[in-house]
């Protein structure tokens, strides 16, 4: 019986320190899964997981799609063979694309861009030398109803579509104008559709070849022959010719006007027909703006009598040679009233306006 009680406390004994060691066991390794996950976090690395995701240093967010499903990222210019089909990818959820603006101008089916869940692709097809040019992609960011461009996230390749029979992009404009002005440079635009072709600038009269030094006038086939700084000996008409191993080609022509009106905001002046009129009498107020050739100017009217008498408001302009190849725009403002009542006679102010800013001018009409 005792021998019996013996065992039985034996047996008790262990059966408590199994139970000790297995809690003790337990606590370990509920300690270690405690520890674990903090160290996982630890090996994860957030930021390296994000370089892998976003761009990395020098690398392009845009991809052109090539056969059998391969990718090639690119660089800051790509040449292609007109005629074969154009696929470029960028990554994101949310693209926007640039392109050669004619394609937007005249609605060119050929251009394709659909947004998918992980990237936006771009398609255009059977592309031609006339699509030579900078095409780019950026990732928008929305808050709300409002998006933005990410600047930090663009990407932008010249691709030029060769082609040995167009040397030179061709353009629906044959015969150009390019204003010259001394504050500025000025871009004659015959680029080309082959970064090897070798191009000539050239005045039709005198018939000359333009030196080209790179310093004052350089080449950039992205762009065209740009003049630094501009004079009135650059003026007349040119052209540029292009050759790679076949025969030249001759470009479009380019009408080169120095403008003497530097930019700035409209230079304005306003006078009436007469300052003294009489009830009966026919009014006319003129606002003359001078300006760059190429800048429009919107003109406003404030005056007597407005929103009760009927006025006619008619705009103009015009180019006009100042001599010395100086080239100016005259724009104009004309507003007339008819069979003038009291109501009618007062300050006629005129506001003229461009991008670079605006000009207000005031002329008198009083009764006699």
């Amino acid at each position: 019986m005792k021998l019996w009680v013996l065992l039985s406390l034996v047996l008790l004994w262990e059966e408590v320190q199994n139970g000790l060691c297995q809690q003790i066991k337990r606590r370990k390794e509920a300690g270690e899964n405690r520890i674990r996950p903090g160290s996982k976090r630890v090996k994860v690395r957030f930021p390296k997981l994000k370089e892998k995701e976003g761009l990395g240093k020098g690398q392009s967010l845009m991809t052109q799609v090539l056969d059998k499903g391969r990718f090639l990222r690119l660089g800051d210019t790509l040449t292609l063979v007109s005629g074969k089909n154009l696929e470029l990818r960028c990554k994101g959820t949310r693209i926007g694309w640039a392109y050669p603006s004619y394609l937007d101008t005249f609605k060119d089916s050929r251009l394709s861009i659909k947004q998918q869940d992980k990237y936006s692709q771009l398609i255009l097809t059977s592309p031609s030398a006339a699509d030579t040019g900078e095409y780019g992609c950026w990732v928008v960011l929305c808050d709300g109803t409002e998006c933005e461009k990410d600047p930090d996230r663009t990407s932008a390749t010249y691709i030029y579509f060769t082609d040995k029979d167009e040397l030179f992009v061709p353009s629906t404009i044959h015969f150009e104008i390019v204003y010259l002005r001394p504050d500025k440079p000025a871009t004659i635009p015959c680029r080309v559709t082959s970064p090897q072709a070798k191009v000539s600038l050239h005045r039709e009269v005198p018939p000359e070849e333009i030196p080209v030094d790179g310093t004052q006038i350089s080449y950039n086939p992205t762009k065209g022959f740009i003049i630094q700084q501009p004079s009135p000996e650059h003026k007349g008409v040119f052209y540029c010719k292009a050759s790679t191993k076949d025969t030249p080609q001759i470009s479009n022509k380019y009408q080169l006007l120095y403008v003497e009106v530097p930019s700035g905001p409209p230079f304005a002046t306003i006078e009436a027909s007469s300052p003294l009129a009489k009830g009966g009498d026919n009014i006319n107020v003129t606002c003359t703006v001078l300006g760059e050739p190429e800048l429009g100017v919107n003109f406003t009217w404030t005056y007597p009598g407005q929103g009760q008498r009927p006025v006619n408001i008619q705009e103009t302009w015009r180019l006009i040679d100042r001599g010395v190849g100086h080239t100016t725009r005259i724009s104009q403002s004309v507003i007339t009233v008819e069979d003038t009542e009291t109501i009618d006679f007062g300050n006629y102010i005129c506001r003229a306006k461009n991008q670079h800013g605006e000009t207000a001018v005031a002329a008198s009409v009083k009764s006699y």
